[in-house]
């Protein structure tokens, strides 16, 4: 490369890194999007004092991210610079599904069993555990599964459960203003809750104090009999819970 055009180049990088981190690209703005928990207020303005004065063409994402680590609501960020003043965070959160109880302390978690410490969230269900937790995660086996239930629950009725908890039939669940819901195992949750869904939205389970959803797409209704959340009849499962046991998780494992 002649002399001329490689010191032409150089002239032209060192112009660029000026503008880059020049007051024409710096941040004067920061829009910060996602962030709904009650830390919600603290990790904005974290973000908006750790974003203002960095420059649109040169984000320090690893800054943003230090900046939101004490804060266990915050799963990720994704950051987009808006030339030439503007930067917008989008905050991605850990979603808690179910309120662990452990020697009477009360934190909420997610449906992986992360603990989100210095997150404050109603209407959740409470899950007790009797394994405490490590590394700020739950370690009790029956406390893991009954998040797995509490995550997959469909808004409607998530806003309606009261306490998950191991009785007669395995996993079981107090809905509010509704019949106990029989669970039994983690495993098919999700299609057990659109089946409880289906059979509450029916008017034939009035009265019933449970509904046992252990066989994937049946329903047995106690006080009334089977009750199909299918459109096909379907026979009822041989034997139905009848009296719940209070909650007493396992120590072991």
């Amino acid at each position: 490369m002649p002399a001329g055009l490689a010191l032409a180049a150089v002239g032209l990088l060192l112009g660029f890194l000026w503008f880059r981190d020049s007051s024409f690209a710096e941040v004067e703005q920061v829009v910060v999007t996602g962030s709904g928990s009650s830390e919600g207020e603290r990790v904005i303005a974290a973000l908006e004092s750790a974003g203002k004065g960095m420059s649109t063409l040169h984000v320090d994402e690893g800054a943003l991210r230090d900046a939101v680590g004490p804060y266990s609501s915050v799963a990720n960020l994704r950051v987009r610079p808006d030339f030439p003043h503007k930067l917008r965070v989008e905050v991605i959160e850990h979603r808690p599904v179910a309120v662990v109880e452990t020697n009477g302390v009360e934190v909420p978690a997610t449906g992986g069993g992360l603990l989100l410490d210095g997150v404050h969230a109603d209407d959740l269900p409470v899950i007790r555990a009797t394994k405490p937790p490590l590394e700020g995660r739950v370690q009790d086996k029956r406390a893991l599964a009954a998040l797995k239930v509490a995550a997959a629950a469909p808004k409607a009725l998530e806003q309606r459960s009261e306490r998950l908890f191991f009785g007669e039939g395995g996993i079981r669940l107090d809905l509010a203003g509704g019949p106990d819901l029989v669970f039994g195992e983690a495993e098919g949750a999700a299609e057990k809750w659109r089946a409880a869904a289906r059979v509450l939205a029916d008017d034939s389970s009035a009265g019933a104090t449970y509904l046992d959803l252990r066989v994937p797409g049946l329903v047995a209704a106690g006080g009334v009999g089977p009750v199909d959340p299918e459109p096909e009849p379907t026979p009822a499962p041989a034997t139905a819970p009848t009296a719940s046991v209070p909650f007493e998780p396992s120590t072991a494992g």
